[in-house]
């Protein structure tokens, strides 16, 4: 074998050896996404946990909001059997709605307000309420670091080969949204 033969042949290696950590790379990415994606289904799954005592705890004190703790308990059921980031995140946001009007109750309980037991449970769902964004934002961050690399050239070249696909955000309703961009109201 010339010269020419070795030059070829070294190329063609090196070739191969970038589509290699290219698809290395690609598959990184997604397991990245992959396993943010489980973080995030942990923090979900304790949440779901925690909510039928808290509905229990307010059911003792305001036995006439039925409707509320019922749309608590749909909604909980909805986020428990969601099977995709982009259902999770809707039936999430519907369950958060929830709780929020759960809550909204609460405030006209004083009794209930003054329960250890609430307060225990409401203190440990705004700890996780913290976990599960921290979750989405690390989410988020794979997803578009991965839908990035997919789209770039030359791994843009490979991905719609071997299968790689655009993947969705854990994204904000629009309630959600304007909840965020809207400054708390305090009162004394």
């Amino acid at each position: 074998m010339g010269t020419v033969g070795w030059i070829i042949l070294g190329v063609i290696v090196l070739l191969v050896i970038f589509l290699i950590a290219i698809y290395n790379r690609l598959v990184s990415l997604n397991q990245r996404a992959t396993q943010s994606w489980s973080d995030i289904s942990v923090q979900l799954k304790q949440r779901h946990d925690l909510i039928p005592n808290l509905v229990e705890t307010v059911k003792g004190y305001a036995t006439h909001e039925r409707g509320t703790l019922e749309a608590v308990t749909q909604a909980r059921n909805a986020a428990v059997a969601a099977t995709n980031p982009q259902a999770q995140a809707q039936a999430e946001n519907m369950l958060t709605g929830a709780l929020r009007q759960l809550f909204a109750v609460a405030e006209a309980y004083p009794d209930l307000k003054a329960n250890q037991n609430f307060l225990q449970l409401q203190s440990e769902l705004s700890d996780i309420e913290n976990k599960i964004a921290a979750s989405r934002r690390f989410f988020n961050n794979s997803v578009q670091e991965y839908n990035s690399s997919i789209q770039q050239f030359p791994a843009v070249l490979l991905a719609g080969m071997f299968g790689f696909t655009q993947r969705g955000f854990f994204e904000l309703d629009e309630a959600e949204k304007t909840a965020v961009n809207t400054a708390p109201s305090v009162k004394f």
